[in-house]
């Protein structure tokens, strides 16, 4: 007859089979294979899947996605924040939430990064494609995650509302420089505009729209600070 703790033995040893093999069934039967992620201007797939594929579990669909929902927050430049959710066993899908950036400025070899309220909310040595870098913006002091000390807040605004039209009309737009009467030129390119100081630009960055492709590649300066509907005539020199 078994004695006790040959029963207890038994016991253990069927506990640790049992561990055992549902370690090999989560692994043989939940591998990873797609990742699917949305919601990203800043990164390529890629790049995201380098930045949230780092664990040495991340190969299993059900340890990675409870890793990302309840682990630790992986900290991406110009990314808020980022959900995931489970298809199927070999499927998830990760929804990236990225900071509102309209503009940058740049110092001591860094891009500062600012929202609509003038609010410093990143700082990187890239430059990221289709925000603009802007100029005649003199500031004060700034710190990370705070307003901008500037003495020309209303240009945020501004800047905002040139940020919308640019991606509404999907002009190449490149720089958005002030001057001390707060008038606006752009830069697409070689090619700079005028745009003055105004009350809205929806008209003229519409009609740019047309005017940017033709002088492309060419070196112009585009004076639109008087432009209005219907006009037919833009005037357009060469730039020295």
């Amino acid at each position: 007859m078994k004695t006790r703790p040959d029963k207890k033995r038994k016991i253990v040893i069927l506990f640790v089979l049992f561990i055992l093999l549902g370690g090999f069934l989560l692994y043989s039967t939940c591998s990873l294979k797609t990742v699917n992620i949305t919601g990203s201007t800043h990164y390529s797939e890629k790049e995201l899947k380098q930045e949230l594929l780092t664990s040495r579990t991340d190969g299993n669909s059900i340890l990675f996605y409870l890793r990302m929902k309840y682990g630790s927050k992986q900290i991406i430049p110009f990314v808020e924040d980022v959900t995931v959710k489970l298809i199927n066993s070999h499927t998830v899908n990760i929804r990236v939430y990225e900071k509102p950036v309209i503009g940058c400025i740049q110092y001591m070899g860094s891009y500062m990064y600012f929202d609509k309220d003038g609010i410093m909310v990143e700082s990187s040595e890239k430059k990221l494609k289709g925000v603009p870098f802007v100029t005649g913006l003199h500031f004060n002091s700034f710190v990370l995650h705070d307003k901008i000390d500037t003495s020309k807040k209303e240009l945020f605004p501004v800047i905002l509302e040139l940020t919308r039209l640019i991606q509404k009309f999907s002009l190449k737009v490149d720089t958005i420089q002030f001057n001390e009467e707060s008038e606006v030129l752009i830069k697409s390119g070689k090619n700079e505009i005028l745009l003055g100081n105004r009350d809205t630009y929806d008209e003229q960055m519409a009609q740019l729209e047309t005017i940017l492709p033709k002088a492309d590649g060419k070196r112009l300066l585009i004076d639109m600070k008087n432009f209005v509907v219907g006009q037919e005539k833009i005037v357009a020199k060469p730039i020295e």
